[in-house]
């Protein structure tokens, strides 16, 4: 069992810094520091000829390793947000050895290229997690972020341009657990606007939300989990709908897509998903993500009821509170796993669930 491991549900559901001890940090970053120097093996796509595709750090001299863009990308956010929240990280030196090597302005150069020849990729989900990135970037009040963050403009300004032309404008939701979920998506992008100060994006993005999810009512969500779900469709829109709403909007809200959280089918989204993990089963693998990110919208659902009057919020907190927890303990359980079909991802969840609370996650409104 690693520190991580033996935290209590408690402290995983705080959201709160002070969990990161020498021993936590060291757990949490070990993954990630080997994963975005991992170039194979590597999720290449579509092969469309008998030429041999170009080697990834070819196309993505920056985000190469962790087996796909998306998962480098928010890897080297996980590195970033550890040395901001935690000073003299035991990791500090190597951390920002390996992200000064590959965040030049020579490699981002080529990355905005391949984005210019290929302008869907990683839409919406890598796009959500860059702007992540540079929020946390632009959070952290030091030398280093700041050179990085001038090195990586050319890539956010490119996503941020492609999300307000493209992602922002689809006509309807994609309601699944995987990656092309467009809540998700929208959260990540608010959060960035609002911690960057970006007014447009940030109006932009709520009218998005709103469109999409405002009338949603009676949640469907019998069929979850499905598959390789890593996400929850019901509990990450509303975990989006929190960040858009007033308090008591977003009660009354909830109220009609949640309409009673302790009888099925709707209690399912309290239980923690039964993981049996086998090696190299991907599947399994998401299902450990699955209570992860859970935990961290049950967690998000009661803060946000907390210290309202009113029957909705006297009902729903408890068991939104104490599903968070058991959750989070679920997930904690088995989210470092050396198999490397989750490793190459979960500590960033895991990262995400610990320090929710710290900065650059559902930031208030501007």
């Amino acid at each position: 069992m690693n520190a991580f491991e033996e935290l209590s549900p408690d402290a995983l559901r705080a959201g709160r810094a002070d969990a990161l001890d020498d021993a936590v940090a060291t757990a949490l970053a070990a993954h990630p520091l080997d994963g975005v120097e991992t170039e194979y093996p590597h999720y290449q796509g579509t092969v469309e000829g008998p030429e041999a595709p170009p080697r990834p750090a070819e196309d993505h001299p920056v985000f190469y390793g962790c087996f796909d863009w998306h998962s480098a990308v928010h890897s080297h956010w996980a590195l970033v947000r550890a040395l901001r929240l935690v000073p003299d990280h035991p990791n500090e030196d190597e951390i920002a050895a390996g992200i000064d090597e590959r965040l030049t302005p020579e490699n981002v150069a080529r990355e905005v290229a391949y984005l210019d020849e290929n302008p869907g990729f990683e839409e919406p989900y890598g796009w959500s997690w860059l702007l992540r990135l540079v929020a946390e970037l632009h959070l952290w009040n030091d030398p280093r972020a700041d050179a990085w963050r001038e090195a990586l403009r050319p890539l956010e300004e490119r996503v941020r341009s492609g999300t307000r032309e493209s992602f922002l404008e689809i006509d309807r939701p994609h309601r699944v657990g995987t990656h092309g979920n467009t809540a998700l998506a929208l959260a990540g992008v608010l959060d960035y606007a609002r911690v960057v100060g970006d007014p447009d994006l940030e109006r932009e993005t709520e009218a998005t939300a709103r469109r999409l999810y405002a009338d949603d009512t009676a949640a469907v969500v019998g069929a979850e989990p499905v598959g390789w779900d890593f996400v929850s469709p019901a509990l990450t829109e509303a975990d989006l709908v929190r960040r858009v709403l007033d308090p008591d909007p977003f009660a009354a809200w909830l109220d009609g897509f949640l309409p009673d959280l302790t009888a099925p089918p709707h209690d399912a989204l309290l239980s923690p998903v039964d993981v049996e993990p086998d090696e190299g089963d991907g599947a399994a693998i998401h299902l450990i993500g699955l209570n992860v990110s859970r935990a961290w919208c049950l967690a998000g659902l009661a803060d946000a009821l907390n210290g309202r009057d009113g029957p909705v919020a006297e009902r729903l907190r408890e068991p939104l509170d104490d599903a968070a927890r058991r959750h989070a303990e679920a997930g904690a359980a088995d989210v470092l796993t050396d198999d490397y079909a989750g490793s190459h991802w979960l500590s960033s969840f895991a990262l995400y669930l610990l320090t929710r609370n710290e900065g650059g996650i559902a930031p208030d409104a501007a």
